[in-house]
């Protein structure tokens, strides 16, 4: 499976500069930022978590993990858990599990960034499969998904 087409029509509509990047497969993200050789901190995952019954990409970096509480308050949402794979593998349907882009705009999905990537110039993610990276330009990310940004996340 080839990294999201519409992702790649998306940044090329809107002028980003973007470098695909093929390696090898790799299942977590701090896995793939070793395979990229890019920072941790750099490497974006994306996890799609439930707020009632809504569906939210929360967006954080690699070497973070998410404060429940943290989230709670910035989704505004006493109920806030992950989503079970069944519950969001129909919303990325050409993405393998777990390897979904934090573009949430693109899957009708607001989407959540902690705060702490906003230090970064570049970021990396998923682009759909477990071999395909993309890094692009943090303001480029911010300025495509108009993301909320709030803490959310504690470094490891």
């Amino acid at each position: 499976m080839p990294i999201v087409s519409r992702l790649v029509e998306y940044l090329d509509e809107n002028g980003v500069i973007y470098a695909a990047i093929r390696h090898p497969k790799a299942y977590t993200a701090q896995e793939v930022a070793a395979q990229l050789h890019c920072k941790g901190k750099e490497m974006v995952k994306t996890v799609v978590v439930k707020a009632g019954r809504h569906s939210v990409l929360a967006v954080l970096p690699a070497t973070h993990r998410i404060d429940f509480q943290l989230l709670s308050a910035a989704l505004q949402f006493e109920d806030v858990r992950l989503a079970s794979e069944p519950e969001f593998l129909n919303l990325f349907p050409e993405c393998e599990p777990g390897a979904m882009p934090p573009f949430g705009n693109l899957y009708g999905l607001p989407v959540l960034c902690d705060n702490s990537l906003t230090e970064d110039e570049v970021i990396h993610f998923n682009a759909g499969t477990h071999t395909d990276a993309v890094r692009v330009r943090f303001e480029d990310f911010r300025r495509l998904v108009k993301p909320k940004i709030a803490r959310f996340a504690r470094h490891l």
